[in-house]
């Protein structure tokens, strides 16, 4: 019979969730959809295609406004910017007002 390996008490998890609000400058997760603004320049861009690939940071600017399209593991965000979409830590975006969105309409009485 072969030795029993001593066993450990089983670690719960960390939440997914609690750890990923806590990386954004604001409360709570931000929806998909959300407008965003890339804080920094990066050392490398990661593309969020099913292979990824590493892209030149000069496709992005600093500044630069894309929406979320997805959320991926270990914290990583696939925001949609006008070169394409990459993926990018949480800590280098900040959310914006979404200028798209319309104001209240008035309607003729």
């Amino acid at each position: 019979m072969p030795p029993q390996s001593a066993r450990s008490e089983p670690v719960p998890p960390e939440s997914t969730a609690s750890s990923l609000a806590t990386a954004w400058p604001i409360d709570g997760l931000l929806p998909i959809g959300t407008t965003v603004q890339l804080i920094a320049s990066q050392r490398y861009l990661k593309t969020a295609d099913p292979m990824p690939m590493l892209r030149p940071p000069d496709l992005v600017d600093p500044g630069e406004t894309g929406q979320i399209v997805e959320w991926r593991a270990a914290g990583q965000v696939a925001v949609r910017f006008r070169r394409g979409t990459f993926l990018l830590a949480p800590n280098a975006l900040t959310a914006v007002a979404n200028p798209e969105s319309p104001k209240a309409e008035q309607r003729p009485s």
